[in-house]
């Protein structure tokens, strides 16, 4: 069975603009890029979790938000690895400038035997539709689609 990841679309109005809240993954090689590289808030969960609660639990290890509502399932979409990404849309509020995300170890430089600790996500952010589709990446630009769509 393909891995699987859960993750959740935040989305609010502001002055009758759809914006929609997207994050950056930390790290060095990730530093310098930016279009295409930022994601919704997502990690992989197990078979027997159920994944909207996975995908609650990862939007607060990478945010340090918690976040409610009414959830929207939208359709998965399949990323080049064969990994399946699940996604709920949610209206809702974060402060982006104040985000906290978890924190792992990384080898860098790769096969060096040093060893960094680095934050899963970096920074995250409000964009509009357009500059969002610039930003995520490309397989998970579907969810956006399927989101301004649906409202």
């Amino acid at each position: 069975m393909p891995k699987q990841s859960a993750g959740i679309l935040v989305y609010r109005y502001t002055d009758s603009q759809l914006e929609v809240f997207l994050v950056h993954p930390g790290g060095p090689f990730w530093a310098k890029k930016d279009g295409g590289v930022w994601s919704i808030p997502k990690g992989e969960y197990l078979d027997n979790e159920e994944p909207l609660h996975a995908a609650k639990r990862e939007f607060h290890e990478e945010t340090g938000h918690s976040i409610e509502g009414n959830f929207i399932k939208l359709n998965p979409v399949k990323l080049k690895s064969g990994k399946v990404v699940h996604c709920w849309a949610v209206e809702g509020n974060v402060d982006a400038d104040n985000i906290v995300s978890n924190i792992f170890p990384i080898e860098w430089p790769y096969k060096s035997g040093k060893f960094i600790d680095i934050p899963e996500v970096d920074k995250a952010g409000w964009f509009d539709v357009e500059t969002a589709e610039e930003k995520i990446n490309i397989a998970q630009a579907a969810f956006i689609v399927e989101l301004v769509r649906l409202l």
